[in-house]
């Protein structure tokens, strides 16, 4: 584990990224800098208020910089609760922080400061600016921060249709940071809370979240592993339990129910907006008791073992592009899956999948192709 120091006015804190080979991969980028700066401004200025949200945080950075007005962490990912754990051990001397909520369980206003993470998608950022609106306190203060090359398009109209903004400061280190005030849009109102698509087969249209991939139209590699799952799941025994991996909006575990309804399927997710879209399609399907779902940077550590895994897995986390988000979900299939299981996999052509899975699995076959994408079947 590679670990490097960020220092900021109340002292350094040691931060890890866990998860990466990659030494250069810091756990923290110029925008939480920023933002922990201007955090810690407003706090000496307002003695007696000192509520305070932090949203989206990576991996532990802002929590644990702001851990000495013990502030409430909400995010999307699961994968802050094992960064903050880890990162936490490694500075003993700041406060413990509480551990972090997810959009399965949100926090309740009102909140005098909250600190946001400007998110990659449009959508998302509508969503989370309307509904800081809902627990921000009537005169208290957002501040979000992003890089400015991550930052989304038209970020500047989000803005500008949900909250008040302030203040740009100015750039620095390639990032920015923007002071807002609470607007009057609320999320009960807003228009672009669920969008969806329908598929063939199923009872109900696949619906999602702003900050689950692909939410309005089929992902064309997911269309390509479509038509793999009826073979594979009608040769299951009765009562096999399937597992949908990084599922997004769960349309391939979905699709492996509506082909026989004595199996069930497990979904999980890093995404709380994935998994809560995931639950609301079962329950539009009518198949919640055949269904579990996990919020989790993986398989599930309870999770058993599986006869067939389905995965679509995600190349970019944050600004990072890559596979080393499949390698990890590769090594705990290794973990998951029964002897004579099979993992069903799309990837994009580029990333050299066909190189990669031969490091985990001793049967790897290619299954289909597109000129983008390839489909492989895996086994241990």
């Amino acid at each position: 584990m590679t670990t490097a120091t960020l220092a900021r006015s109340a002292g350094e804190i040691v931060l890890s990224r866990p998860g990466v080979e990659r030494d250069a991969l810091r756990a923290w980028d110029a925008a939480d800098e920023l933002l922990l700066d201007e955090a810690q401004r407003w706090l000496d200025q307002h003695h007696g208020r000192r509520r305070v949200l932090v949203v989206d945080d990576q991996f532990g950075a802002l929590t644990l910089g702001l851990s000495g007005c013990a502030p409430c962490s909400v995010a999307d990912s699961a994968v802050l609760a094992g960064a903050l754990k880890t990162n936490a051990a490694l500075n003993p001397d700041l406060p413990a922080p509480s551990l972090p909520l997810s959009w399965l369980n949100p926090p309740v206003g009102p909140f005098d400061l909250v600190v946001m993470r400007i998110p990659r998608q449009a959508e998302y950022l509508g969503w989370l600016l309307h509904w800081v609106n809902g627990v921000l306190a009537e005169d208290g203060c957002l501040l979000a921060g992003g890089m400015i090359k991550h930052l989304p398009d038209r970020s500047v109209d989000v803005f500008a249709g949900a909250v008040i903004t302030e203040s740009v400061r100015p750039a620095r280190k390639k990032a920015r940071i923007l002071v807002c005030r609470r607007g009057a849009a609320q999320l009960a109102d807003w228009q672009g809370a669920w969008k969806g698509y329908g598929l063939p087969g199923l009872p109900a249209t696949v619906e999602a979240m702003p900050a689950v991939f692909a939410r309005d139209k089929l992902d064309i590699g997911t269309r390509e592993l479509l038509p793999l799952i009826a073979p594979a799941v009608a040769t299951l025994p009765v009562g096999s339990r399937v597992l949908d991996l990084a599922c997004g909006n769960g349309v391939l575990g979905l699709a492996a129910l509506a082909c026989r309804d004595n199996i069930c399927v497990d979904f999980s997710d890093v995404s709380s907006q994935a998994v809560a879209s995931v639950r609301r399609n079962l329950n539009r399907c009518g198949w919640d008791a055949r269904a579990t779902t996990f919020h989790s940077d993986g398989i599930d550590a309870g999770a058993g073992q599986y006869p067939l895994i389905l995965l679509n897995p995600p190349f970019h986390e944050g600004g990072v592009v890559g596979d080393h988000i499949a390698l990890r979900l590769f090594r705990g299939v290794t973990r998951h899956l029964e002897p004579n299981g099979r993992l069903l996999m799309v990837g994009n052509r580029h990333l050299g999948y066909h190189r990669t899975l031969k490091r985990y699995f001793r049967r790897v076959s290619q299954q289909g192709s597109s000129p983008r994408f390839v489909v492989f079947e895996a086994g241990l």
